[in-house]
């Protein structure tokens, strides 16, 4: 089932926080209700706007890009489901695969497609909750400005929004640009 909003301006703290909580109520029901891992896809939007034509086109990249490697491995999707939502776009597959196998190829999404820094797969096991990087002895995820880790600069705020802002749009109609 398909959801789709208008697009909208920013969003507040209390909406994004609301939003978080539902998706992990849907990726508990998944998860009770199938038995297998759940996929996750939320995009990183810094920033008060999560809803941009920027954002939704980027998000139907990602779509595309871990539909086609379910496919390639032959991987069985028992459910997917994608959300247009107003606090950011978000989808989710059930998939009768072993959790630590589909986090790695996620990661390696993130890490090889020209937009994959700005997805990010979450990928939980009905047994052991979600599989990290660090589970895998990857290293984390990378700030888009500078290159530290990105918690930390988030947590610092050590660059200001706008700039961040910026680099996201510039690797957004960097692609959409491409020839």
């Amino acid at each position: 089932m398909t959801l789709l909003t208008p697009v909208r301006a920013g969003v507040s703290l209390e909406a994004l926080l609301t939003a978080k909580e539902n998706r992990a109520a849907r990726q508990a029901d998944w998860l009770t209700h199938y038995h297998h891992p759940v996929i996750s896809l939320t995009l990183v939007t810094p920033g008060a706007q999560k809803d941009s034509i920027r954002y939704r086109n980027t998000m139907g990249v990602a779509l595309q890009a871990c539909d086609q490697l379910l496919w390639q491995n032959h991987w069985p999707v028992l459910d997917r489901q994608v959300l247009w939502l107003p606090t950011g776009a978000e989808a989710l597959w059930c998939v009768d695969h072993a959790a630590a196998e589909i986090k790695a190829q996620c990661i390696e999404l993130e890490q090889t497609h020209p937009l994959g820094r700005l997805w990010d797969f979450d990928v939980i096991c009905p047994k052991n909750g979600q599989v990290g990087r660090q589970s895998l002895d990857l290293t984390t995820r990378r700030c888009l400005v500078c290159d530290e880790p990105a918690h930390g600069c988030a947590r610092s705020r050590r660059h200001p929004m706008e700039e961040v802002v910026s680099r996201v749009e510039t690797l957004i109609d960097g692609w959409f640009a491409r020839d």
